[in-house]
């Protein structure tokens, strides 16, 4: 039996997110930005009868498992084969403003489990880690291509690694004599290359590594200020958005984003005067981040980590931009 992804905070974002009043309760339209297996979607789509869905996932592998997930469901839901943040910018003209839009930032297990493209650790796969084939970057080629100040700089920036620059070092001098090529073997020269205090914490010290690589190979950081702008503007009004984070430096993106949206004023300090017109673009629904419950976490350990925002919609963020400061 093939492993299938249980979708994080599942509960709290039916409660946060779920179409409510008119016009959304009767015609309500939710894009899943972050489509996966479909666990999300296909518990709103259960919950609410009247609820179409538009799935995007860069991935097509995993999308052909959520349509056979969601196959039951055919009419009200439908697909798009690409990244969130190409398809928000480019928001097609015959669909209608959305209701709803959420974003799970995780990576499913069919990816650790099942893709054999290296995002684990734990197997012995190629050092890919793409989520879109048609990239030209392969975490294969960071790993042997980029110099040891540059390989150091990014496991710290995306993994937030402290042993980043033993790390790297070992990597180079590794790939001096024989090319990196498979998770397994990345994985053995991290292991060797911490502290040996540091090899039995709680977490595998390849974790942070391999997370800082895969973040690189997809541009996950890049992609997502520009798609939560696009994304809210392409927003119905009186519409809500959530999103779902699984580290600090995604949380922090979206955090600063709601915190601007629900300003009063969002002109940068050096302007003298207001000119954005000193109206909120949005509401906040979370002051906190909902993080999931003790049973949840010891259900699926995975969602540890998990933190979720929402907002409600007011009205289009492009003052926003004007300002200079759009995250």
């Amino acid at each position: 039996m093939q492993p299938i992804h249980v979708p994080v905070l599942l509960e709290e974002c039916i409660e946060l997110i779920s179409p409510e009043g008119e016009p959304f309760e009767n015609d309500a339209l939710m894009i899943d930005s972050t489509l996966g297996e479909g666990g999300h979607s296909q518990a709103f789509l259960e919950r609410f009868g009247n609820l179409r869905i538009c799935g995007i996932d860069a991935d097509g592998a995993i999308q052909s498992r959520a349509r056979e997930r969601l196959s039951r469901f055919e009419g009200r839901v439908e697909f798009f084969n690409e990244w969130f943040d190409e398809f928000y910018a480019n928001y097609p003209s015959g669909l209608k403003r959305p209701n709803l839009i959420l974003f799970d930032l995780g990576i499913s297990i069919f990816h650790y489990e099942l893709s054999g493209r290296g995002f684990s650790f734990r197997g012995e796969e190629p050092l890919d880690m793409r989520l879109d084939g048609s990239k030209k970057t392969s975490a294969a080629e960071i790993v042997n291509g980029f110099d040891e100040e540059s390989l150091a700089n990014l496991i710290f920036l995306y993994g937030e690694e402290k042993f980043s620059r033993r790390i790297a070092r070992t990597i180079c001098e590794r790939r001096a004599v024989k090319k990196i090529e498979t998770s397994a073997e990345l994985a053995e020269l991290i292991y060797g290359a911490v502290p040996q205090n540091a090899r039995h914490g709680k977490i595998h010290p390849a974790t942070r590594t391999f997370q800082a690589l895969r973040i690189a190979v997809n541009e996950e950081l890049s992609r997502l200020p520009r798609a939560l702008f696009d994304a809210f503007n392409v927003l119905e009004a009186g519409g809500k958005m959530g999103v779902i984070t699984f580290h600090s430096l995604e949380d922090r993106i979206v955090k600063n984003f709601f915190r601007n949206l629900g300003r009063e004023c969002v002109c940068p300090p050096n302007v003298a005067a207001c000119v954005c017109g000193g109206k909120p673009c949005a509401e906040i629904l979370t002051r906190k981040p909902v993080a999931p419950s003790d049973g949840e976490i010891k259900r699926n350990p995975p969602s540890r980590s998990a933190k979720l925002r929402v907002v409600r919609k007011i009205t289009d963020a492009g003052k926003m931009r004007l300002c200079g400061e759009t995250f």
